[in-house]
């Protein structure tokens, strides 16, 4: 179980968000370190699934509710609450980073003819649509880090959904620290995201 000294919850982080540009100047001011440990997320190279060499796909940043679409990391400590996780915090918001790392995934693969996102100007045969579910440190009963994202196949040039699934991931957490949460994620996550690249390999 997390400790309570581990977690805020959600009311005093918005407290927080809103006193962080004068906490911000001040530390600019003065040349003291951040507090919060800042953590990324990576995927895995993956060359699995079929090639799509004459395709081309675009990656539109996934949608989340409000909790998720902000760069602190979340924590389930019931069906009806959630806390942040203390100290700690994503380079960037978690739908940002989603879509940076799965383009990152779908390039690695080396099985389309291209990747990109909106506002690059491709010539685009389909897009990935997400929706991050869950992104949270599940502490409701064993504590384990879930990652949940739907994903749509859409044909750009028809505007007709293609294929449709849902991915979810479960990893348990070894540890108690911040970076031990963070890890179980990101193991979640390049699950997640794994399947996301072979299924649309396999679909388009």
């Amino acid at each position: 179980m997390i400790g309570y000294g581990s977690v805020q919850r959600w009311s005093a982080a918005k407290k927080a968000a809103i006193a962080l540009p004068v906490v911000a100047l001040l530390i600019a001011g003065c040349g003291t370190a951040a507090k919060n440990d800042t953590f990324d997320l990576s995927v895995t190279p993956d060359g699995s699934g079929p090639a799509a060499k004459s395709k081309q796909i675009l990656i539109p940043q996934p949608t989340a509710l409000s909790a998720l679409d902000s760069n602190q990391i979340l924590v389930r400590v019931s069906s009806s609450e959630i806390q942040y996780l203390s100290k700690s915090q994503w380079g960037d918001k978690l739908p940002r980073m989603v879509q940076s790392k799965l383009v990152e995934a779908f390039e690695n693969s080396r099985k389309l003819g291209g990747v990109g996102v909106p506002g690059q100007g491709l010539a685009i045969d389909y897009q990935v649509v997400t929706d991050i579910r869950s992104f949270e440190i599940d502490n409701a009963g064993h504590t384990a880090a879930t990652v949940e994202i739907s994903a749509k196949i859409l044909n750009d040039r028809t505007g007709t959904i293609k294929a449709q699934n849902v991915f979810r991931k479960a990893v348990p957490v070894s540890g108690s620290t911040n970076s031990d949460f963070v890890k179980a994620l990101n193991v979640a996550f390049e699950g997640v995201a794994t399947d996301i690249v072979d299924w649309t390999l396999h679909s388009i």
